[in-house]
């Protein structure tokens, strides 16, 4: 290979990096139950201005998919103006601090709860952290893709947050 293709080849990956910070965060996972090992629900982190957000897409009960985005049905009743679970953004405002994305918050949406919060990549999964004080709890989120999805049902694009109150 030629010194000048090289030289290419480095400008490029160089000069893309900074395009790909937030990108190892982003896109489709599952959540799972830190007691029985189901999948809980699909949710897709992505951007918005600079910040990362948080969005519940599918819910799952007993393996069978129990509610979609497309079509909401359960509503949070523990949070303010009791929002659709499927559609509601409950990460928001995370921002990149080394390696991992913090200053953010997380709210539980079957107690109504918000907490602060940090995630992290470890080797292809997700770790998502709640957290008063220095107190908190890890999830790790598992990679989804859109082969995980009910039939009739698509990753969504263009994500605007809508943050509960």
């Amino acid at each position: 290979m030629s010194k000048k293709i090289l030289s290419i080849l480095l400008f490029v990956c160089f000069s893309a990096a900074p395009l790909m910070a937030g990108s190892d965060v982003l896109g489709l996972w599952k959540t799972v139950d830190d007691e029985t090992g189901e999948v809980k629900s699909i949710v897709k982190v992505y951007d918005y201005q600079g910040k990362i957000f948080g969005r519940i897409l599918v819910t799952f009960e007993e393996g069978k998919v129990k509610d979609t985005y497309v079509n909401p049905k359960d509503r949070a009743e523990e949070v303010k103006g009791e929002p659709f679970y499927c559609g509601l953004d409950f990460i928001w405002n995370m921002q990149k601090a080394g390696e991992k994305y913090k200053k953010g918050k997380i709210l539980d949406p079957q107690n109504g709860k918000v907490y602060s919060s940090e995630m992290w990549r470890d080797g292809s999964n997700l770790i998502v952290r709640g957290k008063i004080g220095p107190i908190g709890r890890n999830q790790t989120w598992l990679p989804a893709n859109a082969g995980d999805f009910p039939s009739g049902v698509s990753e969504p694009s263009g994500l605007v947050p809508s943050i509960p109150k």
